[in-house]
């Protein structure tokens, strides 16, 4: 069931595979409609809301538990989207890419993470078990953010749609 927060110009539907209610609370804060909708809507049921973009959460697993759902967001793909965490692994599957399990996992703050296109260092938090397979991504994809302690892949997006995601 879908549960609607706050009331705004634009409407964005947030995927909730574990989504913290920061993310609902700063997003009204800026004017923003949220539908949250549950882990396993179809694009179907998204679509009935007419969402102006989609957000794809942060959640505990393995993603490739979660390939129907990648699949389902694969169809969505006309629409703005983002992903943080779990969410850039389900946007990595829906465009090609394998997901691998980290030996240790990426735990905690500190953590080094090169933005690609500015050439700028974040330091972030971190929570994931796992990574993304880049050689599954298209041509059409690029990494846009590297973890510079193991070079695992932090971020992506789509080269012409406007379709990105950060692990952390």
């Amino acid at each position: 069931k879908a549960t609607s927060f706050g009331k705004g110009g634009k409407k964005i539907v947030l995927m909730d595979y574990g989504a913290k209610m920061g993310i609902v609370r700063e997003m009204n804060r800026r004017g923003v409609e949220v539908v949250v909708m549950p882990w396993n809507a179809s694009a179907e049921e998204i679509l009935s809301f007419s969402p102006e973009g989609i957000m794809v959460s942060n959640g505990p697993g393995d993603p490739a538990m979660l390939l129907k759902q990648s699949e389902e967001l694969k169809k969505l793909f006309h629409l703005p989207m983002f992903g943080i965490c779990l969410g850039n692994q389900l946007l990595a599957q829906a465009a090609g890419a394998k997901c691998y399990k980290l030996k240790f996992g990426h735990r905690g703050g500190n953590h080094p993470v090169l933005d690609l296109r500015k050439n700028q260092v974040h330091i972030t938090t971190q929570n994931h078990g796992y990574a993304v397979d880049e050689k599954g991504l298209g041509k059409e994809w690029q990494v846009t953010h590297r973890n510079l302690t193991d070079s695992t892949v932090e971020g992506i997006m789509h080269r012409e749609l406007p379709i990105f995601a950060v692990q952390y």
